[in-house]
């Protein structure tokens, strides 16, 4: 499993807790509470990576924490 980052948030509209993976497009989950939305986040990251294997997409290598300015 790679470490990707992972960035967790309540969504209001969802009424759950969203967790997102921004190196890899599209790839969030959400849960109950942060501890499930990472859980979730996980399988999601691993489903993410196996489809773009079938698919023969490249795979970003994680880059662990954003930096911004």
């Amino acid at each position: 499993m790679k470490n990707f980052e992972i960035i967790i948030y309540w969504s209001e509209e969802d009424k759950s807790f969203i967790a997102e993976v921004p190196e890899l497009a599209g790839c969030m989950a959400d849960g109950k509470n942060p501890v499930e939305a990472v859980q979730n986040a996980m399988v999601a990251i691993e489903e993410w990576i196996e489809t773009a294997k079938e698919l023969g997409r490249l795979i970003p290598e994680p880059k662990g924490k954003l930096m911004y300015a």
